[in-house]
């Protein structure tokens, strides 16, 4: 156990078969919570993760949802209930991140990105937020991005959905913090995953390497820890937060 009173906490991670999902769901296993570990395609991935929490000490199921259609967030969220009796957290963290430069951009791509990153999103948050308004406890994270904070060139709907989603963030927390239920956001910055490999890759990598005050980018495991801390009573009085978890590379109020 990790010490953050996460200890038999029932906890939704979308996204959670690869990279910062997985390494949150492998984390609050630690921590003695039970993962809802959601995936999109790759069942054998989320049963992996699910082995992980398992081995770290939790408990874990795998639950598959297109979160491009909005009734499955309902569905995933309904299905995680009926198999878990309740739900204490929700950390929203998948998505698509694609090339999108003005000159190519066509309406499929940027609807794509904002009906999974932005819609998906509120799709699985609204009926998780409901349950626990009506349960007087929760707290739910959202997985940002530097993106959202300061726009990046050749990605406009990819940062469009994550500055959307720490707008979502802040009217939820001021809605809902009466109800006994937090809502923060973790921005990451540059994090070595399967989606951003690629682009760390030769000169690229250098050059995003450059712009981090700290020189390297970061690991899975340290967005965790930033996520693991906004689900835990550690955090009791933040509501609308985002912990910026990027190196120093934005340093936003």
């Amino acid at each position: 156990m990790t010490g953050l009173g996460l200890d038999g906490r029932r906890v939704l991670v979308t996204g959670a078969s690869r990279g910062i999902g997985r390494a949150t769901a492998r984390l609050l296993g630690q921590s003695g919570a039970r993962v809802a570990v959601h995936y999109a395609h790759d069942k054998a991935a989320a049963e992996a993760a699910v082995a992980e929490v398992e081995a770290a000490g939790g408990s874990a199921e795998a639950f598959a949802a297109d979160l491009q259609q909005p009734a499955d967030g309902a569905a995933l969220v309904s299905q995680v209930l009926e198999r878990f009796g309740s739900l204490d957290g929700l950390v929203i963290n998948h998505g698509v991140w694609e090339p999108a430069p003005l000159a190519t951009l066509d309406a499929k791509t940027w609807e794509r990105t904002l009906d999974l990153n932005l819609g998906g999103a509120f799709a699985v948050a609204a009926p998780a937020a409901r349950h626990m308004r009506e349960a007087g406890r929760g707290a739910i994270v959202l997985v940002a991005s530097t993106a959202g904070q300061r726009g990046e060139a050749g990605y406009s709907p990819y940062a469009a959905s994550k500055a959307a989603l720490l707008a979502l963030t802040k009217s939820l927390a001021a809605e809902l913090a009466t109800s006994g239920v937090r809502v923060n956001a973790v921005a990451p910055g540059w994090v070595m995953t399967d989606m951003s490999r690629e682009a760390l890759s030769g000169a690229s990598g250098v050059a995003a390497r450059s712009r981090i005050p700290l020189g390297r980018v970061g690991a899975p495991e340290e967005i965790a820890g930033p996520i693991a801390f906004l689900l835990s009573d550690l955090s009791s009085y933040l509501y609308g937060e985002v912990l910026c978890a990027n190196g120093g590379a934005v340093m936003a109020s």
